[in-house]
């Protein structure tokens, strides 16, 4: 079955009429990809709004939670899990604190450090919001049967880990 020309086959096409010896075929897949994250991210993000956070934030969040009681962490983990700069995680503990959705605790180990805790309230609003996030995904990926959304995901594991695996991988993310 053919189906129907979408966004990147038409940039394909022009690119193919323009410039005809230029191998595109990396656009296939890394093109639709970003253009699927794009399209995804409003609602996605709109939920987070919802409960008073950005995607930032939520990541800071659901990391906590994930990570298992008593959903606490010390902050360099923090940043090494979410891969970003220690400022960017300072600046978003600051939001989070101030919204009461973290305590910043002394470690028990090491009185001169602190923790980064979830707190009841952070707990409520990001399970709720992880909830709607997942209802919202499975939405997206309704058009896939579950042995498509099983072949896809294995596919981009792959590349995943291919692309993790190569030397400036690092690089890649900032």
């Amino acid at each position: 079955m053919t189906q129907a020309a979408d966004h990147i086959d038409r940039l394909r096409a022009q690119w193919a009429r323009e410039l005809p010896d230029l191998d595109t075929r990396g656009m296939e897949v890394l093109g639709r990809a970003r253009r699927i994250v794009l399209q995804s991210r409003p609602p996605i993000e709109a939920v987070f709004a919802r409960y008073g956070l950005d995607a930032g934030e939520f990541d800071v969040l659901s990391t906590l939670r994930r990570s298992g009681e008593p959903y606490a962490l010390r902050p360099t983990e923090l940043y090494r899990s979410l891969m970003i700069s220690s400022g960017g995680l300072t600046d978003r503990l600051n939001r989070l604190t101030k919204a009461g959705m973290i305590t910043r605790p002394p470690s028990p180990g090491d009185r001169r450090s602190l923790l980064v805790q979830l707190t009841d309230r952070g707990r409520t609003a990001v399970e709720a919001a992880f909830r709607e996030d997942m209802a919202i995904e499975a939405g997206l990926l309704a058009a896939l049967d579950d042995a498509e959304r099983a072949a896809l995901a294995d596919l981009l594991r792959k590349l995943a880990l291919d692309m993790e695996a190569a030397p400036d991988a690092q690089n890649a993310d900032g």
